[in-house]
């Protein structure tokens, strides 16, 4: 004798069944997102000759221990620049700085160096993810390019829910 409430209209149906929930950029989590991104990229950037030697910025004693360092890098400067219309290679270089320790006297603020983040900025041009920004300088993100990012952010999982009590 008691009866189930069954939906009534389309769209309610629908909504039961499909649980697809599309995804940008921003409703991912940042390191996972650039951990998927970079094995993406693998395949598409070349990374300069001797990508094995170059350290990061001048207050490094060593280059990179993870070989894959610079498709990461690449990967985490093109999520800024579809994050942040407009970024250049300077703000990318104070982004990635870090401080630089003298020994015994006080640490400095020290920028990273200019010339891994330009290659990388002219290697996302030529697969056509990034384009010069003419109005003031800078990069921005392609239509191609926000299509590229979005669908792998699609394949990452979604951050656990924030729980307020």
């Amino acid at each position: 004798e008691a009866e189930e409430a069954e939906p009534t209209t389309f769209s309610d149906t629908m909504a039961e069944e499909t649980k697809y929930a599309p995804k940008t950029v921003k409703d991912v989590d940042a390191h996972e997102f650039v951990k998927e991104y970079a094995k993406h990229l693998k395949g598409k950037l070349t990374p300069c000759k001797n990508v094995d030697l170059i350290k990061t910025g001048s207050y490094k004693e060593l280059a990179p221990y993870d070989p894959d360092w610079y498709f990461v890098r690449a990967a985490s400067v093109a999520r800024k620049i579809y994050l942040k219309q407009g970024i250049g290679i300077g703000k990318f270089r104070k982004i990635y700085g870090s401080t630089y320790r003298k020994g015994v006297r006080t640490e400095h603020f020290c920028k990273v160096s200019g010339g891994v983040i330009r290659h990388i900025c002219q290697q996302l041009e030529k697969a056509g993810l990034v384009e010069k920004y003419a109005k003031k300088g800078g990069r921005v993100i392609t239509s191609q390019g926000k299509r590229d990012l979005d669908l792998i952010a699609g394949r990452c999982s979604a951050p656990p829910a924030m729980i307020f009590t």
